[in-house]
């Protein structure tokens, strides 16, 4: 192989590695914010299981798990804390609040 040949291959491996850590990077990303919206959702979940009853709580779950606003998800675990009823803090879920 040329010494010109040689460079090219090091220049296009040099540039993969780029692209791959890119995309590790951006992967792992993704699972850290995916990770923290899990943890919350399920905090939230805790709360309305000790709370309330578990049945609802496992009714809500889909609902919670579409939420991926970390900041609306914790609003919602102190519903959840201080909710009087399962009313209330579903009320606040479907943002009915007055």
């Amino acid at each position: 192989m040329t010494g010109c040949n040689l460079r090219k291959v090091s220049e296009e491996i040099v540039q993969e590695s780029s692209i791959v850590q890119y995309f590790t990077e951006k992967s792992f990303e993704q699972g850290m914010e995916q990770g923290k919206q899990q943890h919350a959702v399920a905090a939230v979940l805790t709360v309305l299981e000790v709370r309330f009853q578990n049945d609802v709580a496992k009714k809500l779950k889909p609902f919670l798990g579409a939420i991926d606003d970390l900041e609306r998800l914790d609003q919602l675990h102190r519903v959840a804390a201080r909710a009087s009823n399962i009313d209330e803090f579903t009320h606040a879920l479907l943002n009915l609040e007055d």
